[in-house]
């Protein structure tokens, strides 16, 4: 399988009348936040190809429709669609075929804004979707197969000021998970020389700024 992973950047290699010539053997577009619906919509329009996202710490606007809202007629399952047909993947575990994936969105808390989270909250976060991964070990042989976050775990492709700075509760998550990729967005990258893939115990750890592909299986 084939993965495009966009994040943070509206790539010109993506958002191009060539679209369809680079990315023909795309077969599923994971979004690792801080991008517009439209552009989600341009690309499963012209790719017609699941795209399955989660939300970062900006371009907020329709959060409020994935949100559970006790007296609300419209159904989780209902807003699993919205946005032209892209998933969200918001603290929930999806199958993708034979592929097993989680999402985790938000940013560290810098400034009490929306879709931020500290280290503990962003544990109990990951404790809403353990039902799953453990259903998933019994049932299907392994807990999960990608984490799609927006930020980074701590240590890795982080930044040093607070906003930047990654989840130390992602470590965790890799160590006792063990997710063969984690693919995160919200550390731009501005020079060629700066490291896009790391390795940590079992998992590769990509920045998947303005877009990466990856090659599941290899």
């Amino acid at each position: 399988m084939k993965i495009l992973c966009i994040s943070d950047q509206i790539d010109p290699q993506v958002y191009s009348p060539r679209i369809k010539e680079r990315f023909a053997d795309i077969d599923l577009v994971l979004a690792a936040g801080d991008l517009p619906f439209d552009y989600f919509d341009y690309i499963i329009s012209t790719l017609n190809k699941p795209l399955l996202f989660v939300f970062g710490n900006h371009h907020l606007d329709d959060l409020k429709y994935y949100r559970r809202i006790w007296n609300d007629p419209m159904t989780l399952e209902d807003r699993e669609y919205m946005g032209c047909g892209a998933v969200h993947l918001g603290t929930k575990i999806w199958n993708e075929g034979e592929f097993i994936i989680a999402g985790l969105g938000g940013s560290m808390r810098y400034n009490n804004g929306e879709n931020q989270f500290t280290d503990f909250q962003m544990y109990m976060e990951m404790l809403k979707l353990l039902p799953r991964l453990v259903w998933n070990r019994i049932f299907k042989g392994r807990y999960v197969d990608i984490l799609l976050t927006h930020a980074p775990p701590k240590g890795i492709h982080d930044k040093k000021d607070k906003c930047h700075l990654g989840f130390k509760s992602y470590l965790w998550f890799m160590k006792a998970f063990r997710p063969k990729y984690l693919v995160h967005g919200h550390i731009h990258l501005y020079d060629l020389s700066d490291v896009r893939c790391t390795k940590w115990k079992d998992t590769t750890v990509i920045n998947a700024y303005s877009h990466y592909v990856i090659n599941f299986g290899d």
